[in-house]
């Protein structure tokens, strides 16, 4: 991101450096299904293409260093009389079809974790919190799309629920450049730490301390 002008509000803020414990860490990729990243699926993001270099080293970083790796994806029952997001947005995601499937680019492996969210949010009546808290983890790192929506939702979320949240700017995409801008904006000024792909890879495998990329 560029240079940001802070608000008066928004100065109103805490920060400091994070350091993030692999074993208390996870590394939730939500939504990089067919339906919003591949040609023919029902709600394509541009852009897409660009996340997959830093999702993936920061995924393999996870996984070598011993810190979870959750894939959290958006899967919607057929015919259901009123799937409220469908109401804002075109059906997609259909369970059990191609487009609800993760992208072959980031194939999960033995070990990670999926977990099916019906709506934008990760944590909205979805086991991921418990199963978080049963692994005793404390940190999470948000990666995927949409910035200004599932990832958003997921990562307010996240902070309501009491984890320290990392978004890796260059491992998410948004709607817009401005809905991008204005998203990473808000997390940094009010609910995490927003960083880059490879200092998240340095912070799991060397100890490297976070510090917020947008600062007042």
């Amino acid at each position: 991101m560029g240079p940001v002008t802070i608000d008066g509000f928004s100065a109103k803020r805490q920060d400091g450096k994070l350091r993030l414990e692999a074993d208390r860490s996870a590394v939730l990729i939500v939504d990089m299904l067919n339906d919003f990243c591949k040609p023919g699926g029902a709600m394509v993001l541009p852009g897409c293409d660009r996340l997959l270099a830093p999702q993936q080293r920061v995924i393999g970083a996870a996984r070598a260093a011993g810190a979870a790796v959750v894939f959290v994806n958006d899967a919607h029952r057929p015919d259901l009389r009123n799937d409220r997001e469908f109401a804002k947005r075109t059906p997609h995601c259909i369970e059990g079809t191609w487009g609800a499937a993760v992208i072959d680019d980031l194939a999960p492996e033995p070990g990670d974790l999926m977990v099916t969210k019906r709506r934008y949010s990760g944590f909205f009546n979805t086991d991921l919190d418990l199963t978080l808290k049963d692994m005793r983890v404390d940190s999470v790192v948000v990666m995927g799309v949409v910035t200004n929506i599932c990832v958003r939702s997921t990562v307010h979320d996240a902070f309501f629920h009491g984890y320290q949240v990392v978004v890796p700017e260059d491992c998410v995409a948004a709607t817009g450049p401005r809905e991008q801008e204005s998203s990473l904006y808000d997390i940094a000024t009010h609910f995490g730490t927003v960083s880059l792909a490879d200092e998240v890879v340095a912070a799991l495998t060397e100890g490297f301390a976070l510090e917020n990329r947008i600062v007042a």
